[in-house]
């Protein structure tokens, strides 16, 4: 076998635990998304070739995730549901309800996961976890997960800022034989196979889905998020203070710049207890208005021009093999 036979071997090599785990055809795991991605969307994802992941987020009750559940497995396609470790704690029934769906995957993170991981894993499932420094790859490996997120600063939602995705995913390679999935700033097929030619076993994508028709994203969100740019992301913890939901401080969250994020960045303390910010967050937020609303969104929403189904954005990122086949023949596809 040559040479570049064989470095060609060892990339499909990369891209065939996704396959073999969960029958995925294209290596993109659909990252979950709170108030983005339900069931409609994971079900779309999935059935496309992807791997959908359910956003279960800490205002959801047990009941929704069992009713996105069911609409996710639906078609018979495996897929996955996200859920917050410090919210887990607190809603231990969100647990309960993902045990007794059983999807193929769960990620959990953001905060102390340890004690779900078995019970998890005992029911069959797969078990994720999110790491944004090698510090945090390592927790992930002791803990016994079966797959690690090398979470890069430039992904939108929640996470830390730490470390870009290129240089992150590399470190925690070289760190561990566990699968590695990349996630922040892969916006297309040319990100994809980055990260796949690097030794990634897939992308976790957030941002490219989130005008997708089959995603819960209001519509005043959807037209911001299309008109932003790569610059137009900010990341910190203003949003966080104003929610009150309840995520830890060392998780901030990477979102669309907004006139509410810059009179409060800076005063995060005094946001946690000041009312009268709290309730314009709020109204905002149920108004959707993106001056004042969270809209998280990662440095590839740039990219977003439109609102494509799943399956386009899916049929987009296939692609990818184009461009690790022109990587192999010195640039000629």
């Amino acid at each position: 076998m040559s040479a570049m036979a064989g470095r060609g071997a060892v990339w499909c090599a990369w891209g065939m635990w996704l396959r073999e785990r969960f029958g995925v055809g294209v290596p993109v795991v659909g990252a979950p998304m709170a108030n983005v991605s339900g069931g409609e969307l994971t079900a779309a994802i999935s059935a496309a070739g992807g791997l959908g992941m359910l956003g279960a987020g800490s205002a959801v009750t047990a009941d929704w995730i069992r009713t996105e559940g069911a609409i996710a497995a639906a078609s018979g396609t495996p897929y996955g549901i996200g859920l917050m470790a410090w919210s887990v704690k607190d809603h231990p029934e969100h647990l309960k309800a993902v045990l007794e769906l059983r999807p193929a995957l769960v990620s959990l993170s953001f905060g102390d996961y340890t004690p779900y991981v078995a019970p998890l894993q005992d029911a069959g499932i797969v078990v994720a976890t999110q790491a944004g420094t090698v510090a945090d790859a390592r927790e992930a490996v002791d803990a016994g997960v079966d797959v690690i997120v090398a979470r890069g600063a430039e992904a939108g939602g929640h996470g830390r800022n730490a470390v870009a995705t290129l240089p992150l995913l590399q470190a925690i390679l070289d760190a561990t034989d566990l699968p590695v999935l990349a996630g922040g700033g892969i916006s297309g097929p040319r990100g994809l196979a980055a990260v796949m030619a690097a030794g990634a076993v897939g992308g976790w994508i957030g941002t490219a889905f989130l005008t997708c028709v089959e995603a819960q994203t209001k519509e005043p969100a959807r037209q911001r998020i299309i008109e932003a740019d790569e610059t137009e992301t900010v990341y910190g913890t203003v949003f966080d203070a104003a929610s009150r939901a309840g995520w830890p401080d060392e998780f901030g969250g990477r979102a669309l710049r907004n006139a509410f994020f810059d009179t409060w960045e800076g005063h995060e303390e005094e946001l946690k207890t000041e009312d009268s910010a709290h309730d314009l967050w709020v109204e905002g937020s149920k108004a959707v208005d993106p001056a004042r609303a969270s809209i998280y969104a990662g440095q590839g929403v740039g990219a977003l021009t439109g609102q494509p189904t799943a399956a386009e954005v899916l049929a987009g990122f296939a692609t990818y093999r184009d461009y690790l086949s022109a990587a192999l023949n010195d640039g000629s596809k």
